[in-house]
């Protein structure tokens, strides 16, 4: 009999399965069960990009395309980044597509960590920066951001956080789960310190469409001195709701990208070819589509912060992505108990903020990324839930 403990790397076996998946998975096997764990847009990819994607087969183009991705698409990219965000890049020399904007990070933190660098990570937020970063043989350093700050990272986080070690900052706004944003002159104050201290910034900027309130996403890129010690990773899974074409992209100095691509060379060889024929259609007619589904999640957003504020669920307004981040200690449970029993008594999946992050303790995520008629009944059972443990 094999082993197969002894035979598996140590780091990975280390590594804890998603927090996120984990609700889902159990979810999954029940009945009748309301969903609103999971970020993924209730849209069908808008029919315009799905037809280009149809044609790019229907013509034959199925073979492989360059490691970095279709000219076409990288110069796109580049164009869509000038036009909607105003920063200039250059597709031959800074853009690399790859499978999900997950491979980008992933990349990221293997191109710019040598053993022992420390990665810094504000928390609550996404579940991969962690496991990655140990992955790659560095060490996460948690920077515990406070709903009272709009779980922005502020000038004095970031400072105490920071020791001679010090390599990255993750900078993952707007953010999941908490929907917070890093506005201009939010970055303003944090861009000298970074600079300083010669660190890099993987700006995770994959919602950077998502944004409210009149709010208009600033990625630090565009900041002077800024582009040089900047990777950012985006992808078209929620501005388009593409999440199943798995295709991101980086964008950073040409070094690195060379670096990055080398790896994805490798790893990967090409994203999909039709993802990418997809995604360039996208880029050209896209903006109406984006338009219309941020008005949706912002009419969704604004019912639900206002529901669990009735409720007595202290809700933060989220200001971008598409998930609202309510507080719960009010009930006296933790964040796992409350999804555990609100699952097995009501049958509505929410994810607790722990799985985020221990800052995220006492919170649960909640995407609004369903249907209002989903999302009401959801709220429903909640409240029922709220009002039988009274």
């Amino acid at each position: 009999m094999i082993n197969y403990d002894e035979v598996i790397n140590e780091k990975i076996k280390a590594v804890k399965p998603s927090g996120i998946r984990k609700f889902f998975d159990i979810a999954s096997e029940m009945d009748n069960v309301i969903s609103l764990s999971i970020g993924e847009p209730d849209f069908k990819t808008p029919w315009h990009i799905r037809e280009e994607g149809i044609n790019s087969l229907r013509l034959g183009n199925t073979r492989y395309t360059s490691n970095k991705g279709l000219t076409e698409l990288r110069d796109e990219i580049c164009s869509y980044y000038r036009r909607r965000f105003n920063v200039s890049y250059k597709g031959n020399e800074n853009c690399l597509v790859t499978v999900g904007g997950s491979e980008a990070i992933d990349l990221t933190m293997r191109t710019l960590i040598n053993i022992g660098d420390q990665v810094l990570i504000p928390e609550p937020s996404f579940v991969c920066y962690n496991p990655l970063v140990e992955m790659a043989d560095g060490e996460p350093v948690v920077v515990e951001t406070r709903a009272e700050d709009k779980f922005k990272i502020t000038p004095e986080l970031l400072e105490k956080a920071i020791t001679p070690k010090s390599k990255i900052l993750v900078l993952p706004y707007p953010n999941n789960p908490t929907g917070g944003i890093m506005e201009r002159s939010d970055l303003e104050k944090i861009a000298p310190i970074i600079k300083k201290h010669n660190i890099f910034v993987l700006s995770d900027e994959i919602y950077a469409e998502l944004t409210y309130n009149g709010k208009q996403h600033v990625s630090i890129a565009e900041l002077e001195g800024m582009k040089e010690r900047t990777v950012v990773v985006s992808g078209f899974s929620k501005s388009y709701s593409m999440t199943g074409w798995r295709l991101g992209y980086s964008l950073a100095p040409k070094p690195i990208t060379d670096a990055m691509t080398k790896m994805h060379q490798f790893g990967i060889m090409s994203a999909p070819t039709t993802a990418q024929y997809a995604a360039i259609e996208a880029l050209k007619n896209g903006d109406k589509d984006i338009t219309a589904m941020r008005d949706e999640y912002d009419m969704r957003r604004r019912l639900v912060v206002e529901k669990f504020n009735e409720m007595g669920l202290t809700c933060f307004e989220p200001e971008g992505a598409f998930y609202a981040f309510p507080c719960i200690k009010s009930t006296g449970m933790s964040s796992e108990d409350f999804c555990m029993e609100l699952l097995k008594s009501k049958s509505v999946a929410v994810v607790p903020g722990n799985a985020f992050g221990e800052s995220g303790e006492g919170f649960v995520r909640v995407s609004y990324s369903f249907s209002v008629k989903h999302i009401m009944e959801a709220l429903k059972r909640i409240e029922e839930f709220l009002q039988e443990r009274k």
